[in-house]
């Protein structure tokens, strides 16, 4: 019987270091602690380690995502098609804007939304309607926007998702959430060349989060850039209000700042604090490294794990592809064990070994079964995905003997409860 580990092994605590504790202390003792210089300093650092063009810093991806769909002027009587592997907020920011989302199924493998089944929600669900752009059957929707998510940090095939946008006239807003640091075809996600130029019509933005669970960490905060500097500084107005100059506003109370100031628009209040930058400006220098840990993670429970008959599959990386590996997505061999997901992820918490399970589908919830009318059984993919679904923890705050002992642990309770 294997023995449990001699602590509690957490599954996604943040890694900080002097770095960044020094970086707030100083924050402080400046006396400008809400959005200013140092939220415009991570704003460049970002626009340059991705490649892309302006960013913006919020306090959550969450606001990244409303903003996005703000400024697209995603509203009533729309649709945005998205996936239902993923946590409510993906969906929650559409319901924001008074339009609906639209599900399609995800790939067995990557957990990512399929373009083949958006393609067949494109083409079956919907009739040609306005400049090309689909209807949908049922509901008159207009589809203006597609949102995939790059689960876990595997980056979606975003050459696909920019063929069905141009053959059906759609936006792309991407929710990476999971994804900064990953990159496709040798470029990091939200860099703007990844938007090809037979899109050059249609607007492209990317939504990161730094949550304190994810790839770096500002506590809570969240960033939305794009190919459209323009789109993205319609985006900061609206973040801070709908005050026209809010670029500077920061500098109000400066020696040659002024009080006089304009709201042009309906905006909201989502800006980033200089102390949440502060810890992002230490943690994007320490990114490459993290992500290095998370791959070294992986491949430690890669080599542990490979050939057990109780799980259907690792996780998988496309061709083309360098993921951020956000999670470790292991999934069960349904029957195969003498006790239920459930039961096992409780056994693996006896035994001090945390894990998590991302994400309860979002059509399995009462709001968006009551608003949507979606059913068990419309997205076999995801809730297949679900139903044996268990998230490992990679961290980099764990060491790599913590994680080769969590593999071999995670082996041995395989071994004992095989049916």
């Amino acid at each position: 019987m294997p023995e449990p580990l001699d602590r509690f092994l957490a599954f996604a605590p943040p890694l900080m270091g002097e770095g960044e504790m020094a970086e707030v202390v100083d924050t402080l003792k400046s006396g400008w602690l809400t959005t200013g210089p140092k939220t415009e300093r991570f704003e460049l650092a970002l626009a340059e380690f991705l490649g892309s063009g302006r960013g913006l810093a919020v306090n959550s991806c969450t606001a990244a995502l409303h903003l996005g769909l703000n400024v697209l002027n995603v509203g009533p009587g729309q649709g945005v098609l998205t996936s239902p592997l993923t946590f409510a907020s993906t969906a929650h920011v559409i319901r924001y804007q008074n339009a609906r989302p639209y599900l399609a199924d995800i790939e067995p493998d990557t957990g990512n939304l399929s373009p083949r089944a958006a393609r067949r929600f494109l083409t079956q669900e919907c009739l040609s309607g306005p400049e090309g752009r689909p209807v949908h059957r049922q509901t008159g929707d207009i589809m203006t926007t597609l949102l995939p998510v790059h689960y876990g940090g595997h980056p979606v095939d975003l050459a696909a998702f920019w063929e069905l946008a141009v053959e059906f006239n759609l936006n792309i807003l991407e929710d990476a959430a999971h994804a900064i640091g990953a990159s496709w075809q040798g470029r990091p996600i939200g860099h703007r060349a990844l938007k090809p130029p037979a899109a050059a019509h249609l607007q492209g933005l990317t939504a990161f989060s730094f949550y304190a669970t994810k790839n770096m960490t500002t506590g809570e905060g969240g960033y939305l850039t794009g190919s459209d500097d323009q789109l993205v500084e319609a985006a900061r107005v609206r973040s801070m209000y709908g005050i026209s100059d809010s670029r500077r506003i920061w500098g109000r109370y400066a020696p040659r700042g002024t009080w006089v100031y304009d709201v042009a628009e309906l905006g909201f209040k989502y800006n980033m604090m200089d102390i949440q930058a502060a810890l992002g400006l230490r943690q994007l220098g320490r990114l490459p490294d993290f992500i290095r840990r998370r791959a070294a993670h992986a491949d430690t429970y890669d080599q542990a794990l490979a050939g057990l008959e109780e799980l259907v599959n690792r996780p998988v990386t496309r061709p083309g592809v360098s993921p951020a590996w956000h999670l470790y997505p292991l999934r069960l061999r349904p029957g195969a064990l003498k006790v239920s997901r459930d039961e096992f992820i409780e056994i693996l918490r006896d035994h001090n070994l945390g894990t998590s399970v991302l994400f309860i589908p979002l059509h399995y919830h009462s709001y968006y079964r009551n608003t949507l009318n979606y059913r068990e059984g419309d997205f076999p993919e995801a809730e297949n995905f679900f139903k044996n679904l268990i998230n490992l923890p990679m961290a980099p705050a764990h060491a790599p003997e913590d994680i080769a002992r969590a593999a071999e642990l995670l082996a041995g309770l395989l071994a004992q409860y095989r049916r």
